[in-house]
């Protein structure tokens, strides 16, 4: 049994889905690991992760026009404002979406579905340098 860890630092441009599946598939690729599980951890409360449909654009428009309904920015609404009015909405959507994703290695990748990717999802309006940890365990 082999295992392989690495940190990723992802440079988001503000709120919104990034695609992060080339960067890890690319790691995954390199570690020789064939068969196996893969681990990637977000070491953040206002980023989170998602598989998601990622050929079509309107579909994480439509995520992020969710989220922002369900979490709005309202300053009436919310106690928590240390870091602005983005604050607390970033944190509750965080904590509606996944910190952690698990997926199985097949053949030397991520066994991703035909239309699945693999995002970062930055709940904050200014970009961040958000910390991935990555751990792939297998043969």
């Amino acid at each position: 049994m082999l295992q392989k860890t690495t940190i990723l630092t992802i440079d988001t441009a503000g709120q919104g889905l990034h695609e992060v599946t080339r960067l890890i598939r690319r790691w995954v690729e390199e570690s020789g690991i064939v068969e196996g599980l893969l681990t990637i951890f977000c070491q953040h409360t206002s980023a989170s992760l998602l598989i998601q449909e990622n050929a079509a654009p309107a579909a994480r428009r439509d995520l992020e026009a969710y989220f922002a309904r369900i979490a709005p920015e309202d300053p009436d609404r919310y106690d928590h404002d240390d870091e602005g009015p983005d604050d607390m909405p970033a944190h509750l959507r965080a904590a509606l979406t996944q910190a952690q994703l698990s997926i199985p290695v097949l053949d030397g990748l991520p066994s991703l579905g035909t239309w699945q990717g693999i995002y970062l999802f930055e709940h904050r309006r200014v970009g961040h340098a958000r910390r991935l940890a990555l751990h792939l365990m297998g043969e």
